[in-house]
């Protein structure tokens, strides 16, 4: 390869739309730990945790399809939250093989001390748009998602 050809590839991938959304993921994913490590949870034991808090005692799949974690991720973030005594599974009626989860009162003692510095996290990571580029960001950010969802279910 040139090295033309290599400066054209480098230049490319900066300017890729997939590498600067992981780079915004990646600032984002900083400024939430900087924000809300006093309160121990990552950006995913926060999202699973405020998602079972918001409907008890649903299972670990549905928990996955709702947050978009697969298996294995939801598996060790449960474990994670389990062991910080923030949620309980228990079996549900009739069926021994399902454990539904429920977040116990711990977990939404820690929900709702972390929220101001969970929206202190995305307000910084937003300061520099004005109100209407954010909401012109996070509805074209939701557009994108809804729409290669619904290409995934289609196959």
């Amino acid at each position: 390869m040139t090295a033309e050809k290599i400066a054209s590839a480098f230049s490319y991938t900066m300017s890729a739309v997939g590498h600067r959304i992981r780079r915004c993921h990646q600032l984002s994913v900083a400024l939430f730990v900087e924000e809300v490590n006093p309160f121990g949870l990552t950006t995913l034991q926060y999202a699973a945790l405020a998602t079972i808090a918001s409907h008890e005692n649903m299972d670990a799949t549905r928990l996955a399809g709702l947050v978009a974690f697969d298996r294995s991720t939801v598996g060790s973030v449960l474990e994670r939250l389990e062991a910080k005594e923030l949620i309980t599974r228990h079996h549900g009626p009739g069926n021994k093989r399902i454990k539904l989860l429920r977040a116990t009162a711990r977990g939404r003692e820690v929900l709702v001390a972390a929220d101001d510095a969970v929206h202190r996290s995305q307000d910084r990571f937003l300061a520099a748009l004005n109100p209407i580029e954010r909401a012109t960001l996070l509805g074209l950010l939701e557009k994108l998602i809804t729409r290669h969802e619904q290409l995934d279910e289609a196959v």
